[in-house]
C-alpha cells in the first residue's frame, strides 16, 4: 500500500466494528453515544456553562470562561487534573468560538458507571478551583510525567526519548 491510501490499519479497524455491528448495530450504537452524550451534560449544566443548551448529539461543549473567571483555573487547567482521576481529558479549546472550551465526547460504549465517574471527576475538579485553583496550575499531579513547558516543547520539540532523563522532569523556568 502507498501512503496516499492512508492508514491501512486504521481503515481495517473501522471496517472489523463496522462488520461487528452489522446493519443494526450501527444505529444502536449512534443511538446510545447521543443518549451517553446527554446523560453526561445534563449531569454537570448545574455547574458548568453550557454555550448550547439543549438536546446534544454525540458531543457537548462547556464554556469554561465564567469559571476562570471566578477561580483563575481555565479549560487547560481542568483538563490537565482529568488525567489524575485516571481518565483521557475532553478536548480542549475547541470549537474556537469559544475561548475557554472543553468539547466532551462520551463515546457509545461507555457504561453509565464510567459516565457517573467522569461526572463525579468533573464535579470534584470544579470545587477543587474555587478552593484551590493554584493546585490545579501544576496538574497532572499523579501521571508518569507531569505538565510539560508547553511554549518551550512548541518551540524546541523532543521527538525522542532517551532511558538517560529523569521520569518526571521538574518545571522549567517561566513555566506557569
Amino acid at each position: 500500500m502507498k501512503s496516499f491510501y492512508g492508514n491501512f490499519g486504521v481503515t481495517v479497524r473501522a471496517l472489523a466494528y463496522i462488520l461487528a455491528l452489522g446493519k443494526e448495530g450501527i444505529p444502536q450504537a449512534a443511538r446510545t453515544a447521543v443518549l451517553n452524550a446527554n446523560y453526561l451534560m445534563r449531569k454537570l449544566e448545574d455547574l458548568y456553562t453550557m454555550p448550547y443548551p439543549g438536546p446534544c448529539m454525540h458531543e457537548f461543549v462547556m464554556d469554561l470562561g465564567p469559571l476562570k473567571e471566578e477561580t483563575g483555573a481555565s479549560a487547560l487547567d481542568v483538563a490537565k487534573r482529568f488525567l489524575d482521576f485516571g481518565m483521557h481529558p475532553p478536548t480542549m479549546y475547541f470549537p474556537l468560538i469559544v475561548h475557554e472550551a472543553l468539547m466532551v465526547e462520551p463515546t457509545e460504549t461507555e457504561s453509565r458507571e464510567t459516565l457517573d465517574a467522569a461526572a463525579e471527576a468533573f464535579r470534584a475538579i470544579w470545587h477543587e478551583a474555587h478552593e484551590n485553583a493554584e493546585a490545579l496550575h501544576s496538574a497532572p499531579l499523579t501521571t508518569r510525567i507531569g505538565r510539560p513547558d508547553e511554549v518551550q516543547a512548541a518551540r524546541k520539540p523532543v521527538v525522542r526519548w532517551t532511558p538517560e532523563e529523569p521520569e518526571r522532569p521538574a518545571a522549567q523556568e517561566g513555566a506557569e
